[in-house]
């Protein structure tokens, strides 16, 4: 048995290994700018590449057959990992292409997604799980006699492998070289095997200098505009960018989009511009709740900071709390959207909302606490439990507020109905409302749900001047009767943190092919 060729078996393995989970990871961010990162996002990911190492695996172990030459094998592991590098590489200019050919075709969405990862996902994976059996086989057959540690022994560095590829893509590579540099760095290092396994099947140096030269190509072709990521700026939580809305304002404002979703969006020269009619619907009832005095708030999610930048410049004693779990999120607001980090009014903290909620000092009351945070169209489900309303409920003043804004389908809002219901258990007065255009038009809306102690004192609510650039603006309250009566034919669920199936009471809404998810 030779040590050297042991060790380097075992070091392929534990590396190719790891390169076909980071390009699992990489795979959930590439797909978020066009299809979200939802729940169904992960889960076609996940098959995908499961189903491409169970076809290879399968395809290695015809190759890992007794009668197999190890210079063959050798071979094929080397034509293999070369494949694999390919179609990892080319894995961002496919996206792009796929993406657009799909989305125009009016593909129902949970469609999209599934055909996204598999005709993008599925080859590298296919590829590099042909090497694991091929090298279990070359490292028993030149070492006959250990053939069960040998066996213990790869499939150990094989999962090894795979969980320091999934740290490694979380913690450190997506953040620092971003994911399509990340899916490069991959292929870069299949390709190093490939010629290394095809130079000792062949006996011939010539392999070497070829890889070299691929790999700087690559270098050059990775700087061409298909390979472009579609984020100007990739945390660890999202793709962000920001979009130019002043052909839609005529005024010099701007959108944030966070993976595939627009969140918000802030004009320039006047922060109290609510161009969101949910937001405005927040602004305009809570000044009337507090009838001149400066609100004392709540925001969970930042996005845009449009409504705390709002509020900052128009009342500087307020006193406005926003929990942003992402700070990249917050220096892009700072730098491309006019938000004032250093307002007196403003306190940022960047952890979750429910935990920071809760570690607030006992005594701590809110006038308002705006639920404002997603993940792709869906709010995280530990968000919308009763656990976390009845912390909510905890934390208002006298006469506060709790609103939520959800986007969902119209006609038949599932996932409403059941908040609604949820909060019901936890709020004496539940509140669905919807603005009279968004109402007109169907399809897509936004509802603000409210919890509160009284009902709202009319079930119209008006803008209270007409805004010369947004038109006046009136929201509708749905009908508390009608609503009980909608909510109970639907059977839908009370959320929990033991049971919260958000993205199943949305699949109603993520199924309608227009809606789609871009």
């Amino acid at each position: 048995m030779s040590f050297l060729r042991q060790s380097g078996y075992g070091l392929t393995l534990f590396l190719t290994s790891a390169g076909a989970l980071i390009v699992e990871i990489v795979a959930g961010r590439m797909l978020a700018p066009y299809v979200g990162m939802s729940l169904y996002t992960w889960t076609s990911v996940i098959a995908v590449v499961l189903a491409g190492l169970s076809v290879g695996h399968w395809i290695g172990g015809r190759l890992a057959a007794p009668h197999v030459a190890v210079a063959i094998a050798l071979r094929g592991i080397a034509v293999a990992l070369g494949l694999a590098a390919l179609t990892a590489a080319g894995a961002a200019p496919l996206l792009r292409w796929l993406a657009a050919l799909l989305g125009e075709s009016g593909t129902p969405p949970l469609l999209l997604i599934t055909l996204l990862a598999g005709g993008v996902f599925l080859l590298p994976s296919l590829f590099v799980g042909i090497v694991s059996p091929v090298l279990t086989k070359l490292a028993i057959d030149d070492a006959p006699q250990m053939q069960g540690p040998i066996i213990g022994r790869m499939f150990a560095l094989g999962a090894a492998g795979s969980i320091l590829g999934t740290l490694a893509a979380g913690y450190l590579f997506i953040s620092w070289i971003g994911s399509i540099g990340t899916l490069l760095a991959v292929a870069a290092l299949y390709l190093a095997f490939a010629a290394a396994y095809w130079l000792r099947g062949r006996k011939s140096f010539v392999a070497a200098p070829i890889a070299a030269l691929i790999v700087l190509a690559g270098f050059g072709v990775a700087r061409l505009p298909s390979f472009a990521t579609p984020c100007d700026i990739e945390s660890n939580y999202y793709c962000i960018r920001i979009v130019d809305f002043s052909p839609q304002s005529g005024r010099a404002s701007a959108a944030m989009v966070l993976d595939h979703l627009a969140h918000s969006i802030n004009d320039r020269d006047d922060p109290t511009l609510l161009y969101s009619p949910y937001l405005h619907f927040v602004a305009e009832r809570t000044r009337r709740l507090l009838q001149g005095r400066p609100p004392h708030a709540y925001f969970i999610g930042g996005g845009a900071f449009t409504l705390p930048r709002a509020w900052a410049a128009e009342y500087p004693d307020a006193e406005l709390t926003v929990a942003e779990i992402d700070p990249a999120v917050t220096r892009a607001a700072a730098k491309f959207m006019w938000l004032d980090e250093q307002a007196p009014a403003l306190r940022i903290i960047h952890a979750d909302a429910r935990s920071t909620l809760a570690r607030l000092p006992p005594n701590e009351r809110f006038d308002l606490i705006l639920g404002d945070a997603f993940h792709d169209f869906s709010i995280p489900p530990h968000l919308v439990t009763r656990e976390f309303h009845q912390l909510v409920e905890r934390r208002l003043a006298p006469g506060g507020a709790y609103a939520i804004n959800v986007i969902d389908q119209s006609e038949q809002p599932r996932f409403t109905f059941a908040l609604v219901k949820t909060m019901q258990r936890d709020f004496p007065v539940v509140e669905v409302w919807l603005d009279d255009e968004s109402r007109r038009r169907g399809g897509r809306v936004t509802f603000v749900v409210l919890g509160l102690r009284e009902p709202s004192a009319s079930p119209i609510l008006r803008a209270s001047l007409p805004d010369p650039h947004l038109g006046q603006r009136t929201w509708l309250r749905w009908p508390p009767q009608d609503l009980a009566a909608r909510i109970a034919a639907a059977d839908v669920p009370i959320l929990t943190d033991d049971f919260a199936p958000v993205d199943r009471l949305m699949a109603g809404f993520l199924l309608r092919p227009d809606e789609a998810l871009h």
